[in-house]
């Protein structure tokens, strides 16, 4: 049985027009790392709320270790929460915020003193303890919540985008702690965010949603290598997934400016006879500038312009124009080019995808 079940989860509030979560299923396993991702207004946090008991359950069940928890109070749940506005007191120093809860529910004097030494230990914060919020950096303050959740010893880890307020360095950081501190006490965390990086990167399976309602559910990889449709497709992998609305004919792809492509026969195949117009998506990595890949797909050249280049080190975007759009390619340092500058370059066919035009499910899936 699976540690913590969503069946047929729904939620709608009262006057709203429609629901903003719906049929919402997942089973997951004691100690696994899941993520919720998808834009602001999809659900995911709702679903987290729905979890920790904040919010009330339209419709479906929710079990955490075989025990239904539909009509149990937070507290009772054995969830410890940590929120994106970190909740902390500011009159209190590091180590009494970490030590409120255990004190509310009447721990030992002993035993908290020895789960705040842990815990002040295990995320650096020695040098900050006797410190109050105020003096403290926005990745210190985060820490502190995040201790103040792990004192308590619960069975289950809920983060409601608790990097959201950090600047890009301090949530690479936190990213990494987060992540090494979930392997060190084996917990089951459920951790909420719109940004695809942080998914990527900490998942153990990701929980793509759209408009409330679950797309895909699938490991970083297999999301990223398999979407199952436009959305997942475009929402997963940096820079975006380039997508052009072409005309199929068998191994035949045509552009909307007139360019064609042949496709493998492997390709073809999962196609199963499909034809005329649909998306085709190609990822910036899949679009190849250099003189090995150009030789082994000389077939298919193409040629463009460069219009923008995101100048970023070994890894650079370079903007171009193709079947009608403004397309990106990914290439390393030795492969760069400059505005004005035209030049060949060929797809990954092997790579491609297809989605149809009405529904954006993945054909090729």
């Amino acid at each position: 049985m699976s540690f913590i079940e969503f069946k047929n989860i729904e939620k709608k509030y009262k006057n709203a027009k429609k629901k903003s979560v719906t049929d919402f299923n997942l089973s997951i396993d004691e100690g696994e790392f899941i993520v919720f991702v998808g834009p602001s207004g999809c659900g995911k946090s709702t679903t987290l709320r729905m979890l920790a008991g904040f919010e009330e359950i339209t419709n479906g069940t929710i079990t955490i270790d075989g025990k239904v928890v539909n009509e149990l109070p937070p507290r009772d749940r054995g969830i410890a929460m940590v929120f994106q506005n970190y909740a902390l007191y500011p009159h209190m120093t590091v180590e009494n915020n970490i030590a409120f809860g255990l004190k509310n529910i009447n721990t030992p004097k002993d035993e908290i003193k020895r789960k705040v030494d842990w815990a002040v230990d295990i995320l650096g914060l020695e040098e900050y303890r006797k410190r109050k919020p105020k003096n403290l950096s926005g990745g210190q303050r985060q820490r502190v919540a995040v201790g103040r959740a792990i004192v308590r010893n619960q069975k289950v880890f809920l983060m409601d985008e608790p990097l959201s307020n950090l600047d890009a360095k301090l949530r690479v950081g936190m990213r990494n702690e987060i992540s090494k501190l979930h392997r060190e006490l084996g917990s089951t965390t459920i951790y909420v965010t719109h940004d695809q990086v942080e998914a990527m990167t900490m998942a153990d399976r990701i929980v793509v949603m759209k408009d409330g309602v679950i797309q895909q559910i699938g490991t970083p990889m297999n999301l990223y290598d398999n979407p199952k449709n436009k959305f997942v497709a475009g929402f997963i992998g940096s820079p975006q997934m380039n997508f052009f609305e072409v005309d199929v004919n068998g191994n035949i792809v045509k552009f909307s400016d007139g360019n064609k492509i042949t496709i493998p026969e492997g390709i073809v195949k999962k196609l199963d006879g499909k034809s005329g117009k649909m998306y085709m998506g190609v990822r910036g990595e899949d679009i190849k500038l250099d003189n090995l890949n150009l030789n082994l797909y000389q077939d298919n050249i193409l040629r463009s312009q460069i219009e923008h280049e995101e100048i970023m080190g070994n890894e650079n975007n370079l903007y171009f124009k193709l079947g009608g759009i403004t397309a990106v390619t990914r290439v390393g340092k030795d492969d760069l080019k400059r505005v004005g500058e035209d030049f060949n370059f060929v797809i990954n066919t092997n790579k491609i995808h297809f989605f149809d035009l009405e529904t954006e499910e993945n054909i090729t899936y």
